[in-house]
């Protein structure tokens, strides 16, 4: 006899979670050098207390402006491009397996977040965004008018 409820469904959130790991995670190699291919890096996302953290490789950024995050229905999108720094002529080139291009990734946010005082920093090639979680509704007393 089994203690703890049957839920029929529990291990779907299992296979969803691999589903999606499984057609947003980038190939690499299979598509290096491929032009108009939107790439999709990978991505760590943990929660603290307080916040959402979302770390992601993407190296070859030169500038703030080559990537944008935005923040909406708690998702969290990471998009941009990258671009070739040394040109070399096709004839010379060997092997080419550094991406360049576009690339794009979004992930749904574990806890309701709140798009105000998101710091994201960018170090070694590493991306890492830091979201405030959303204060959660907070348990309100209610006053009845009595006639």
């Amino acid at each position: 006899m089994s203690l703890i409820p049957y839920e029929p469904f529990r291990h779907l959130e299992n296979v969803r979670r691999e589903l999606d790991r499984f057609f947003t995670t980038g190939m690499p190699g299979l598509f290096a050098g491929t032009e108009g291919f939107l790439a999709t890096p990978r991505i760590d996302v943990y929660e603290t207390d307080t916040e959402v953290v979302a770390t992601c490789d993407i190296p070859g950024l030169e500038k703030k402006e080559d990537v944008q995050i935005d923040i909406e229905n708690n998702v969290l999108t990471i998009s941009g491009s990258i671009n070739k720094v040394n040109e070399v002529k096709e004839n010379r080139m060997h092997r080419q397996e550094r991406f360049s291009g576009r690339f794009s990734r979004s992930v749904t946010l574990p806890a309701r977040v709140s798009s105000e005082g998101v710091k994201a920093t960018y170090k070694n090639g590493v991306l890492e965004v830091r979201i405030p979680k959303a204060h959660p509704d907070e348990k309100r007393r209610i006053d009845v008018e009595f006639h």
